[in-house]
């Protein structure tokens, strides 16, 4: 007994340590409110024009070496590192290239094949995830990882109508990410970094149940979309965007000009109007 009783001050230590750990975790962590979200239906590249860019062209899979189909077709796969084109200030870390995952995130440092999230904080590099799961394009009517580079301080990822591990085309997923250089004019109500979504019919693959939307530092420190790593939220994010400033945090939706406000108003007056009338004829009627 005497090396049991020799054994327990290590393992008290070590307990004290893993809930000092998860305090300082917890306390890293900060929740962007769904609230922050913003209807809408389209990709930036809709509203822009020009398209969504090229195929991305990533390893064989996982950490397997070598490059993959040059149909851009995969399954955990990554590429990079890709030059960003501009100097991103990233939880306070200079970053001037990027690796570009197929499942559903950027990272800055390494490549990430990991395919079921534990939230941004789950992956052991700094990561932008617009939708961390686990993304399998192999299926034969899935879509494939786009990027376009062709606007100055500015980088567009596009994860087009992409299926679900394994190999499963039956829903598709399409969600964008934009991240802009200090260098870029940014228009009153959008910011640095944007995430879009269309249709997001699909969470649980083969493996997860669950996907992860914000981003980390790779040592603990997050911002994380509240309702990730839950199994809803895919119909959350459907056809909504957020844009965030350089600091990480949420641009709320952009206020009305006054002249918006005026013409609800006049709406609202002409809708009155017309209920009125047809109450007051049926009144007269039934007189």
């Amino acid at each position: 007994m005497p090396a049991l009783h020799a054994v327990r001050p290590l393992v008290g230590a070590v307990v004290a340590a893993v809930a000092t750990l998860a305090t300082v975790c917890a306390s890293a962590q900060t929740v962007i409110p769904q609230s922050a979200l913003v209807p809408s239906g389209q990709y930036y590249t809709d509203v822009i024009g020009g398209g969504i860019g090229n195929v991305v062209v990533m390893t064989g899979g996982g950490n397997a070496s070598g490059v993959g189909s040059a149909s851009g077709r995969n399954d955990d796969g990554f590429s990079g590192p890709i030059n960003l084109g501009f100097t991103l200030s990233f939880f306070g870390a200079p970053q001037t290239q990027f690796f570009a995952n197929n499942n559903g995130n950027i990272s800055f440092g390494a490549g990430i094949s990991s395919f079921v999230p534990s939230g941004p904080t789950g992956a052991a590099a700094p990561v932008i995830s617009p939708y961390f799961a686990d993304v399998d394009t192999r299926g034969a009517l899935s879509g494939v990882l786009h990027l376009r580079t062709d606007i100055a301080n500015e980088i567009i990822l596009t994860w087009d109508q992409v299926g679900y591990f394994g190999s499963h085309d039956d829903k598709l997923d399409s969600f964008q990410l934009v991240v802009r250089g200090p260098g870029f004019a940014v228009p009153n109500g959008e910011g640095t970094i944007g995430f879009f979504y269309k249709n997001m019919p699909w969470i649980a693959t083969d493996t997860s149940t669950t996907a992860a939307v914000g981003f980390g530092n790779g040592a603990g420190a997050s911002e994380v979309l509240e309702g990730s790593n839950t199994s809803t939220i895919n119909a959350a994010l459907a056809n909504h965007l957020i844009w965030f400033d350089q600091n990480l945090v949420a641009i709320p939706s952009p206020v009305p000009e006054p002249e918006t406000y005026a013409l609800l108003l006049a709406g609202l007056a002409a809708v009155r109007l017309v209920v009125r009338r047809r109450r007051e004829r049926t009144e007269s009627a039934a007189a």
